[in-house]
Order: structure tokens, then sequence, then C-alpha cells
């Protein structure tokens, strides 16, 4: 018996969806002549990649061209009414256009398509239309298998949408790996927003200069209190002729004066170095980390901060809270 509940239809979507996608894949086998033509085309092409289509594929394309855009292909989104009214001007000999249409009939693309003929535009098209008057006129055809619409009714585009959006992401990064795209190079197209923040290195973002608390190893455990203190981390880096040996916290602190409760002020403070009761080991991170990275490996470890180390020398200090309030998550 078929599911009547809310829960039931959605469920009964989302089936449909998968089951267009395993489609999908199932024929990239035959599609791969195409998908191989697609990709050189945008790889080696000197413009920019132009996407256009109506509609909700016009939907999709605007997608599409921010997801190429974003992962170091340029791209940006035509729309075909406009295109007709003197956006035609943008696109150059030099640029690959990207035309969605399901059918391969949209007439509103008849401009855009005449226009590449006559200016010698290489054009891809994204169809559902093996035969269709956009596949025809296309350099290279990517036809995608026919499929049922998550729609009851198989009418409303859903999954032959979601086809479409799901190959054309596929496309962005098949191109990103040929480019050896680095994370690096996103930080270069998302310097906001919670990425750009994950993406940023740790030189960027870490306390450093006379902000970074420090003593030297033979200094009296009250130095280093009072550099604790002073800083207010939570944590004091302790070096050795400006190589970091080791680490004092609050908690070390806390223990040491535990430990030595029947010892003299003079003894526990004074006569004891900041060497003696430090501890070594201690987690450290590289400049050119990612503040992802740096903020996954202190939660890992479970701590509230940690030193960032140019070869042995600490340069700088990265602290949980200053990642989460730059937005790093």
């Amino acid at each position: 018996m078929s599911d009547t509940t809310d829960i039931g239809y959605v469920r009964a979507a989302l089936a449909t969806d998968l089951t267009g996608l395993s489609t999908l894949s199932d024929a990239l086998d035959d599609m791969g002549p195409s998908i191989d033509a697609a990709l050189d085309l945008i790889a080696n092409m000197d413009g920019r990649l132009i996407v256009t289509g109506l509609g909700k594929s016009g939907h999709i394309g605007t997608k599409l061209a921010a997801t190429f855009a974003s992962t170091g292909t340029p791209a940006f989104f035509l729309h075909p009414s406009e295109a007709s009214h003197g956006d035609l001007g943008m696109v150059q000999p030099a640029d690959v256009i990207l035309a969605l249409s399901w059918s391969g009939e949209t007439r509103e693309l008849s401009d855009v398509i005449g226009y590449a003929k006559r200016r010698n535009v290489p054009m891809i098209a994204l169809t559902g239309g093996t035969d269709s008057t956009l596949a025809r006129a296309a350099t290279v055809a990517l036809t995608l298998p026919k499929v049922r619409e998550a729609c009851p009714h198989n009418l409303a585009p859903t999954t032959t949408t979601l086809l479409q959006l799901a190959l054309g992401d596929a496309l962005a990064i098949a191109l990103l790996q040929r480019k050896g795209f680095t994370e690096e190079s996103f930080h270069g197209f998302h310097p906001g927003g919670s990425l750009g923040a994950q993406l940023k290195q740790v030189d960027e973002i870490m306390h450093g200069g006379d902000a970074l608390p420090l003593v030297e190893a033979a200094t009296p455990v009250i130095t280093a209190i009072s550099e604790l203190s002073a800083k207010g981390f939570g944590i004091t880096g302790i070096t050795r002729n400006g190589v970091l040996a080791g680490v004092i916290t609050d908690g070390d602190i806390r223990r040491y004066l535990e430990r030595n409760a029947s010892a003299t002020m003079q003894g526990a403070l004074h006569d004891t170095t900041a060497g003696d009761i430090m501890t070594e080991g201690s987690v450290t991170l590289h400049p050119t980390m990612l503040a992802g990275e740096a903020l996954a490996i202190l939660q890992g470890k479970r701590i509230q901060a940690a030193f960032v180390l140019d070869g042995d020398r600490p340069v700088g200090l990265v602290t949980m809270l200053r990642l989460l309030n730059r937005g790093t998550a």
C-alpha cells in the first residue's frame, strides 16, 4: 500500500530523484566521449563559460555559472531573452556557451544558437532532447537520459532539473581537478562568510608580536604566572634561545602548586624555573595552515590554544575563541 502521509509523499519524491540520479550514473559510460569533449572545450577556452537557459533550466544555469566561477572557471549567466535585446554583445568567439533546455526546443534560445553559429562560438548543449534543435546545433551535446519526474503527474520539472544540476556540478568538479584547484585557491574566490573564514591561513588570524605570551625556560615560575595573567590566553610558551621548548597552562600551574602545597612560597614560585614545570611536546600549528584545519586540531586534541611556529620559533598563537569569533566553524 502506498504511504499517503506527507512524509510518504516526500519519501516517494526522493526515491524518484534517486532513481533518476542512478539512471544518469549508469548512462555515463555512453556519455563519456561527449563529456570529455565538453571538458576539453571549457578547459582550453581563452574566454569565459557563458551559461544560458530559460525557466527552471535557467535557474539551474544561474547556479551552475556560480559553481564554475567559484571553482576556477570564469563563467556568468546570460538570460536568453536579454541576449536577444543586446546582451549577445557580451559573448565573444573565445568564449564557450553552455545551453540548458530539457526539451532542446526552447524558442527563446534560437537567437543564442544563431549568434553562436555566426560567430563560431563553441556551444555545449545540456538537454534531454536527443534529436532536438539544440542538440543538433551544438558543438557537443550532453544528452541526459529520460527519467520520470518526482511530480506525481510527471509534469513539474523536478528530477530532470536535478539531473541538469548534478551533471553540471560534476563537470565543474572535474575541471577543478584538472586544474589542480586547491583549498588555497578556494580562499581567493571565497574571502567572505563561513567558508572564507575556514580557508584563511593561520597567519592571517593569529595573535602575534607583543601579544605573544613567552618566557625563557630559566625564568622563575612566578614570571610565567605573571605572563599568564598579563596576556590572558591561559597559556605561556617556554623558550630556550628563542626556540619553543614547551608550554605552561593555567592547569599546569594549579597542579604544580597542589603538588608543592607544603613548600615555602619562595621555593615554589621563585626558586623553581618555568622549564622545570613546563609540558614538552605541545601541539603546534604552521603559519600557512588553513584556519579550518587548525580548528579541527584544537577540537580533536581538546585544547583551547596552540602556538604557531616558523621552524622551531614561535611567531603566533591561535585560540579556539579567536577561530570561532572569526567565523571558523
